[in-house]
Parts: C-alpha cells; sequence; structure tokens
C-alpha cells in the first residue's frame, strides 16, 4: 500500500513521522510532497524509508490513500491540479472543508475522509476525528487503524465535526489555559516555573488517563478526591463560584 502525504507543515509533517516511529511503513510505502524542498529533505534525513518529493502529481501516482495536509484555501486549487483515479481513498485534513467541496473540487467519486487531529499528534497523543463518506467498513476501519497509531481516532459522522474539533482541536488550547493558569499560580506560591508546570503538566495527564483507561466519569473522580471538609472541596467550589465550568462550556461553544 502506498501513502501519498501532500504538505509536510506541523500537521502533514507530524502524520509522516508518526506513521513512521509506530512501524506503519513496514505495511506501507510512505510519500511526502512539499513544494518547501527542505522540509521534506529534514524528514527523509530524519526518517529512513520515506519518500520526499516537490511534485505533488508524481507523489499521488499509484497512491492508495492520498491525504491532503495543507491551509484550508489552497485545497481547492491543490485537488484541481492532480489527477486522482477512481480508486483512490481522498482523506483531507483542512478545518472546514466539506464533503461536497472536495467532491466539487476533484469531479469524481471517490471514498473519501475528513480527519481533524489536533496539535498532540506530533507526540502521537492526538485526539482525531473521521467522517467518512463513500467508504466501506473495510476503509473506515484501515483509516482508523492508522489514525490510532497517532494517538486515539473516533469516527464520527460529518454533521458533528464543527463541535468535536471545538471540543477536541481547539479543546487542546483550553487545556493548556489551565495548566498555564495553574502553573502562574504554583510561582506566586513560591515553586518554580518547570517545576510548578510538571506538577500541573502530570496531573492534567493522569486525570485523563483515569478517564481513558476506566469505566469512570470526572464526577465520579472528582468525589474520590473531595473529602469532606478538606482542602480541595474549598478549591472546587471556588471554581463554580468564579465561573469556570460556564466560561469553559463559553468558550468550546464559540469555538464553533
Amino acid at each position: 500500500m502506498k501513502i501519498a502525504i501532500i504538505g509536510a507543515g506541523n500537521i502533514g509533517g507530524a502524520i509522516a513521522s508518526g506513521l513512521m516511529e509506530s512501524g506503519y511503513s513496514a505495511q506501507a510505502d510512505i510519500v511526502v510532497s512539499d513544494p518547501e524542498e527542505v522540509k521534506v529533505k529534514k524528514l527523509a534525513e530524519d526518517y529512513p524509508g520515506l519518500k520526499g518529493t516537490s511534485d505533488n502529481r508524481e507523489a499521488v501516482k499509484g497512491a492508495d490513500i492520498v491525504v491532503i495536509a495543507v491551509k484550508p484555501w489552497l485545497v481547492e486549487p491543490l485537488l484541481s491540479s492532480l489527477e486522482l483515479e477512481e480508486n483512490q481513498i481522498l482523506a483531507s485534513v483542512a478545518a472546514g472543508v466539506t464533503f461536497e467541496k472536495l467532491a466539487a473540487y476533484t469531479g469524481k467519486s471517490l471514498a473519501m475522509f475528513r480527519i481533524i487531529p489536533n496539535t498532540a499528534i506530533r507526540k502521537r497523543a492526538s485526539m482525531s476525528l473521521i467522517a467518512s463518506m463513500g467508504a466501506t467498513e473495510e476503509q473506515e476501519k484501515m483509516m482508523l487503524d492508522i489514525f490510532d497509531r497517532l494517538g486515539f481516532a473516533m469516527m464520527i459522522p460529518e454533521s458533528k465535526m464543527e463541535a468535536g474539533t471545538a471540543v477536541s482541536s481547539c479543546g487542546i488550547a483550553y487545556v493548556l489555559k489551565y495548566i498555564y493558569a495553574a502553573t502562574e499560580a504554583g510561582v506566586e506560591m513560591g515553586l518554580y516555573p518547570h517545576e510548578a508546570m510538571m506538577m500541573v503538566a502530570q496531573s492534567a495527564k493522569g486525570a485523563a488517563e483515569l478517564l481513558l483507561s476506566g469505566d469512570t466519569h470526572p464526577a465520579v473522580e472528582i468525589d474520590k478526591v473531595t473529602t469532606p471538609g478538606g482542602l480541595t472541596i474549598k478549591g472546587v467550589n471556588t471554581l463554580d463560584a468564579e465561573g469556570f465550568s460556564a466560561a469553559v462550556i463559553k468558550a468550546i461553544k464559540a469555538s464553533v
């Protein structure tokens, strides 16, 4: 199988490097194309076996999967310049570019996927949302397998992509905002910045692991740590009094 990734920027480069590090290159030839040859050259140097080119048309020849990892406003001219085959799978990570637009840009009936990862993809820890159109169940499983190697992938209908993007793709910024604010509090109380940041970041990672690895709920885990008359319940009640939950909900809804 051949996977052609068009675009070697933050997301395209991260997809390519993640697949190479995960060992997926043993199952597929991975080709990356980008007009900035320095980006492609760097990837090829870091990952022997990865093929690089600045010729998009050459990259997609014979590819089973074509991943479009360019800015949304570049999708139309890019797809108009490519000669995709009916048996190729098109996967786009460009936010906001709908299946209707992708079909119009290609002018062909292809199996298509829209994928919205987040920036943690460069650490193979992304929450990737996947929607499909015209794809078989086998093709959907294949795409889930590919992006599960880069974190965790979830198949959702296109109608939920905007909400999912706000929660997971934009949402990572809100988690980082909490980590930054909590770090500042630690510094104010006498901790060094790097100490406070590591404490908060590991606590956030631990909280996430509790939810991802067990049949539980945030409210259940909060109850476990908020003992009667204890320190934590005072902090939780202060967050509620200061509108923490309402602010998070407003921020995510504003991102749609």
